[in-house]
């Protein structure tokens, strides 16, 4: 009997970042995460991911915490596994698009701070988005891997796919994520798309997606067994529901086949332990509600990423309008396709979905349209797969001319008078890149930061001579 070939998948963990992200809305602290490092660490990920993506604005706005300082932490306790965090092209971390010298720094100060592989995507696929932040990541010797936001339609063939991978390849990438957000791919369509990526590049191919829908420890399976080389699992306390399927579950799966990631249970049942209480606390507390953990195979038939419909929910709700649930999901298809079919990812997603709802409560189609929406059929996110519908291009922006151009062009240098804007809250080089991102958010957080220096510890104080040391 022939040896069998070991091609061990490799695997990234995600629960210091999407799991709590996707679960508990990225509430996780950096003291709740650091005790367990060590174990983590011997666990033998190919990375782990835990910054970018929502953590960064989390972390400031809700938890009064410095980005940076998690990431040193972190690194500090990672010796031996690669740190990865999600970064969104020309948006960086924020809801905007930044000149090219805020986006340069921002991967240089990331690098430099400990991130080894930085995930790269733009919500319309518009590689122009992603240019500056791949050959900043290769200048600072870093992991460049751009992520295509994988989404149905007939424009996404896979003709679309293959064309995308190439000029990613030739762009300078390291590597190449799918990045179903929305848990759309199917597990025979990820043995098709696997296989039909492997041909057309050499670039090694990893798979996110989340389990909304029910299938994603399914379509790991078959994307593996067509040459996926890498996949995103979560511990099991923050796996499944709209979180990615559980790291234990999949590492089992394949043991003792050539795919065995060779992962100690013993040591990851350490780990789940340890996460459990978290997850358990969230639970009682209402952070995390258990409606999150079933599966909504509505994902699948809207093409609708589970966050958007809770989202719809809510605004519906707001507006007393909840018997139009069904009328509004009907609506996203047709704005979708109105807008040039862009995949449905932050901040597409919410740009479609709030202009569905007003369109089927006004009675009227694009009768009140959203700044977002003109921002975007006037160009200033970048190029859809498909061209806007003129009809209603015009009614939203009227005889105003749109961009072709990459969005950025338009952006002047602005990293000089950012810096200047903020000199008084400096105490640190990352705080400009902070400020930049989010300013109001920023600020808040720089004088809750000075506000905690200036306490008086009472404990220290020499009290005999009225001596106070602040």
């Amino acid at each position: 009997m022939a040896e069998q070939v070991k091609r061990p998948v490799k695997i990234t963990e995600t629960i210091l970042r999407d799991a709590h992200q996707s679960l508990i809305a990225t509430r996780m602290t950096t003291n709740q995460m650091l005790p367990i490092i060590e174990k983590m660490d011997k666990v033998g990920y190919h990375s782990v991911e835990c910054w970018g993506g929502a953590t960064f604005d989390a972390s400031l706005r809700f938890l009064k915490e410095d980005p940076w300082e998690r990431l040193r932490k972190l690194r500090e306790g990672f010796k031996n596994t690669k740190l990865q965090m999600l970064f969104r092209g020309q948006n960086i971390l924020g809801y905007r698009h930044y000149a090219d010298d805020v986006v340069e720094y921002f991967v240089q100060k990331s690098i430099a701070n400990g991130i080894d592989i930085i995930r790269i995507f733009d919500c319309l696929n518009d590689i122009r988005n992603l240019e500056t932040a791949v050959k900043a990541a290769n200048k600072e010797k870093g992991h460049a891997q751009v992520a295509l936001a994988y989404t149905l339609g007939e424009a996404y063939t896979l003709d679309y796919w293959t064309d995308m991978a190439k000029r990613i390849e030739e762009m300078g990438a390291d590597s190449l994520c799918i990045k179903d957000m929305a848990g759309l791919l199917v597990p025979y369509k990820a043995t098709e798309l696997v296989e039909t990526l492997k041909g057309a590049t050499s670039l090694p191919i990893q798979l996110h997606t989340h389990y909304t829908s029910g299938v994603a420890s399914m379509t790991y399976m078959k994307a593996i067994e067509a040459g996926c080389d890498i996949i995103d699992t979560a511990m099991s306390p923050f796996a499944m529901g709209t979180s990615q399927p559980a790291t234990e579950v999949m590492a089992e799966t394949f043991k003792g086949t050539e795919y065995d990631p060779g992962f100690d249970q013993n040591l990851l049942a350490e780990i789940a332990d340890y996460f459990r209480p978290i997850r358990d606390e969230a639970l009682d507390s209402k952070l995390l509600n258990p409606k999150v953990m079933g599966v909504d195979i509505k994902t699948l038939l809207y093409q609708v990423p589970g966050g958007m419909l809770s989202n719809l929910v809510s605004q519906l709700k707001d507006a007393h309008q909840e018997d139009k649930y069904y009328d509004v999901l009907q609506e996203i298809p047709c704005v979708r396709k109105d807008f040039g079919e862009p995949p449905l990812v932050t901040p597409s997603s919410q740009i479609v979905g709030t202009q569905a709802v007003l369109n089927v409560l006004a009675g009227e189609r694009y009768k009140m349209v959203t700044k977002e929406s003109k921002a975007l059929l006037r160009g200033e996110y970048g190029q859809t797969v498909k061209p806007f519908n003129p009809e209603v291009q015009k009614k939203a922006i009227g005889d105003e001319k749109a961009i072709t151009c990459r969005p950025a062009d338009l952006l002047n240098p602005e990293l000089k008078t950012i810096e200047a804007e903020m000199a008084q809250w400096k105490e640190q080089d990352e705080d400009v890149l902070t400020y930049a991102l989010f300013p109001q958010v920023a600020t808040d957080f720089f004088k809750y930061r000075q506000a905690q220096k200036t306490k008086v510890d009472i404990t220290a104080a020499d009290t005999a001579s009225k001596a106070y040391p602040v």
